[in-house]
């Protein structure tokens, strides 16, 4: 394992602190290395979705009304006898 030294902000020390009294984690480094997975984690999702959001830009806007939409879908429904 790679050992880095990085400084903190009081609040941030106390607050890794009580993470560690509390018995949550063992260590300050398993408090820095679990928030590290878990904002790769949403970095990911985000990206994820920034993908699907571009993919469904790029595929061209709908004109019909949130009605017409509604319609079209239950009836696609009826036909598939989902409905």
């Amino acid at each position: 394992m790679i050992r880095q030294s990085i400084s903190l902000t009081t609040p941030n020390d106390n607050w890794l602190n009580s993470l560690v009294e509390r018995e949550e984690y063992h260590s300050k480094s398993e408090v820095v290395n679990d928030l590290i997975r878990k904002a790769r984690t949403q970095q990911r999702e985000i990206d994820f979705i920034r993908a699907k959001l571009v993919k469904a830009e790029n595929s061209g806007f709908v004109h019909q009304t949130v009605e017409e939409i509604r319609t079209e879908f239950k009836e696609e429904l009826r036909r598939n006898g989902e409905l």
